[in-house]
């Protein structure tokens, strides 16, 4: 499903900052997740590098609001229902790379394994939010911060709650 209006869309500050920060982060946090596999990672900086990319990424939104959106209602610009389904969306697309990294992961030797699925679970997340990205038709900064941080922080959770029964602690 691609955006009916991308071809209005695909210079602009606002897609080119959702769409750069999520690639970003995706990047980072697929680098960490799978050098936290070494045992000689530093998994705890690694995760520290990753939320100061998100949150530099969230600072950033606030100057590309496209025109009219900052005067809607706080309600209208989150939009919960639509919300609910891009947080799920985001959470299906972000299943085979949970699935991917876990199988690496189980073929590694981290010594942190609780770390290394959180850190799984992030680049996860970001992956899956990076590929939605292209086809959400919401163009408010905040919509995208709320939403994609609940589908992008339940990858994480179900990643982090779920890797690491399959070692030994």
């Amino acid at each position: 499903m691609n955006r009916s209006d991308m071809n209005n869309m695909a210079g602009s500050p606002y897609l080119l900052w959702r769409v750069g920060s999520l690639g970003l982060l995706a990047v980072v946090a697929c680098v960490l997740a799978i050098r936290s596999f070494s045992p000689t990672a530093r998994t705890r900086q690694g995760l520290m590098l990753a939320w100061a990319v998100a949150v530099v990424a969230i600072a950033a939104s606030a100057f590309v609001v496209p025109e009219g959106v900052s005067d809607r209602a706080l309600l209208n610009r989150i939009d919960p229902a639509s919300g609910v389904k891009c947080a799920t969306s985001i959470f299906v697309l972000s299943l085979p790379i949970v699935a991917l990294l876990g199988a690496l992961m189980g073929r590694a030797a981290p010594t942190q394994p609780r770390l290394s699925a959180l850190a799984s679970g992030i680049a996860a997340g970001a992956c899956g939010a990076f590929v939605f990205a292209f086809c959400c038709p919401f163009n408010d900064p905040l919509y995208v911060v709320v939403w994609y941080s609940v589908g992008c922080a339940a990858v994480a959770g179900a990643a982090r709650w779920r890797l690491p029964r399959r070692f030994r602690l």
